[in-house]
């Protein structure tokens, strides 16, 4: 069993930046492929950037490119969301997840169905 909690949400303003936080249990963490999620109100949960299991491959949607960076701490069993150049539409609760098996995850890395463990999420709300 996996258990992520994520950090670091709140309030900015447009332009601001904000620094997300996911910690996780298990003794494996360094295997895990990992991915930020962010589902807006009344939209779907969508995709915001993954990074593979050594760090070594890092995929960004094309709405988030240049102004978001992944990175995780395998030590801290932590991954991060670094998010600058914050905008309104960034508004959403932010989740991450875990592929605990990611033999296909370079693939399918944008794909809900790729990850088996979910956090509870972070509000990140942006005003204009």
């Amino acid at each position: 069993q996996v258990q992520l909690v994520e950090s670091g949400g709140g309030l900015v303003q447009a332009g601001g930046s904000l620094r997300l936080s996911c910690a996780a249990s298990g003794q494996t963490f360094t295997t895990y492929a990992m991915g930020w999620f962010r589902q807006a109100p009344g939209k779907e949960r969508e995709f915001v950037a993954g990074i593979s299991w050594s760090g070594g491959g890092t995929y960004f949607a094309d709405s988030v490119k240049g102004r978001f960076t992944i990175s995780r701490d395998n030590a801290k069993n932590t991954v991060y969301l670094q998010m600058n150049s914050l905008k309104p539409e960034d508004t959403a609760v932010y989740y991450c997840a875990a592929d605990t098996l990611p033999q296909r995850w370079e693939t399918y890395y944008y794909s809900l169905r790729a990850y088996d463990y979910w956090g509870q999420g972070t509000q990140v709300t942006v005003s204009s």
